[in-house]
């Protein structure tokens, strides 16, 4: 199983990634909020394991965000706040499980294994799928058509956070939250401009548009009826 660890604490994620990959899984690692958000966004697990306590963005807020994005790997919180209230508080913003520091480490193996039987592998969402669009979350490759088509990252994250959405109204607040992580409104272009070179891309060569503009809301990406 692919876990996705979010812990600032070098030492604690190398204690726990050592015992992971012990245990016969592969262990990816972010050190802020911010990273581990764009990873869980972006790429496929079985797992999350998230810290409460993180730079740049929250362990509650990553949960939030995730779940808001209909992101549904199933997500265990790792922490010291260990009163019911913190509890509550972490399974409301979405999270499956709550394991509170110091733990043993085969608790926490037993609670990752519980959580992956939950949400059969098969049943994770690896590859997304719009009209002839592809993009597969694991090998990062995105296809149109059958053609290859190749994206920045940032191109990468803006394309995923537009496909989980399909058919729904995406505003330019919402990508830049979502996307760029800012929560203020930026005096650029920066959304206008990532949106072209995407469109020059993913609909310039073929022969339906999948990206809509809405004047003045924001952007639709669905399939267009023949």
């Amino acid at each position: 199983m692919r876990i996705l660890l979010i812990e600032d604490d070098r030492r604690t994620a190398d204690l726990i990634g050592e015992g992971l990959v012990g245990a016969g899984h592969l262990v990816d690692y972010a050190t802020d909020g911010n990273e581990g958000l764009r990873r869980a966004r972006t790429a496929a697990y079985g797992v999350v394991v998230i810290d409460r306590m993180l730079p740049g963005l929250d362990g509650l807020e990553i949960a939030r965000r995730l779940r808001a994005s209909s992101v549904r790997t199933p997500l265990l919180f790792l922490t010291t706040m260990s009163g019911i209230d913190d509890r509550v508080e972490g399974l409301e913003a979405g999270a499956d499980d709550y394991l509170v520091k110091p733990f043993a480490f085969p608790e926490l193996l037993a609670r990752l294994n519980a959580l992956a039987r939950r949400l059969p592998l098969a049943q994770v969402e690896t590859v997304l799928r719009v009209g002839d669009l592809e993009m597969d979350l694991v090998s990062r490759r995105v296809k149109r058509a059958g053609e290859i088509v190749e994206l920045q990252a940032r191109e990468f994250q803006l394309l995923a956070y537009l496909m989980r959405n399909a058919g729904s109204l995406v505003s330019r607040r919402q990508l830049l939250e979502n996307v760029w992580e800012f929560h203020f409104e930026p005096r650029t272009n920066l959304v206008e401009t990532h949106m072209s070179r995407l469109r020059a891309k993913v609909d310039r060569d073929f022969d339906s548009w999948l990206i809509e503009t809405v004047r003045g809301s924001g952007y639709i990406l669905r399939e267009r009826s023949s």
